[in-house]
């Protein structure tokens, strides 16, 4: 049986990833929660395929939103770091990512993909998983759903917004809206 995650302190990590500089570094949890930032973590499944550099391209393409609400993004899959750093070095124009805002995180051995409940065993790879931590590492929100389907960059920056809020957020509520 799963076990429930959200409103529980998120498991840590510590990965090896390709930060926007284009140099290879570490990404952690901890160091995010040191620094005072949301950590907004999401994982898909493979560099080099079709849905994810569009999800990747957005989420960097609106990353200043997201440094504006005090959350640090972390892009994850199981492929390495030399993957990523290939993909990134591969233009937009063709099927790459091109620059972009917040690193690429490795998780080569699948505990970080284990451990959040998004990792295909049988295939090696995780699904699309976002989730939302605060600077107190409690996982605030969680969201899988099937890697034919990209994320909405919008609707993330919201519940962001939202969970900051410390209010109660109706239904389709907007930053900017009053909380009930």
């Amino acid at each position: 049986m799963a076990e429930r995650m959200v409103g529980k302190q998120a498991p840590r990590f510590e990965m090896k990833a390709v930060m926007p500089n284009g140099e290879f570094g570490t990404v952690s949890l901890e160091e995010n929660m040191k620094n005072g930032k949301w950590t907004v973590l999401f994982f898909y499944p493979l560099d080099f395929t079709f849905v994810c550099p569009t999800e990747i391209t957005a989420i960097s393409d609106r990353y200043d939103e997201f440094e504006d609400l005090d959350a640090v993004v972390i892009g994850v899959s199981t492929d390495s770091v030399y993957s990523h750093k290939a993909w990134i070095n591969t233009p937009r124009t063709e099927n790459g990512l091109g620059e972009i805002k917040y690193p690429l995180a490795a998780d080569t051995n699948h505990q970080v993909s284990r451990d959040y409940g998004v990792l295909i065993e049988e295939e090696g790879i995780a699904l699309r998983g976002l989730f939302i931590i605060d600077p107190e590492g409690e996982l605030k929100y969680a969201v899988v759903h099937h890697n034919n389907v990209g994320r909405n960059v919008d609707e993330v920056l919201r519940v962001l917004q939202a969970l900051q809020t410390g209010g109660l957020c109706p239904a389709n509520w907007k930053p900017g809206q009053a909380t009930l």
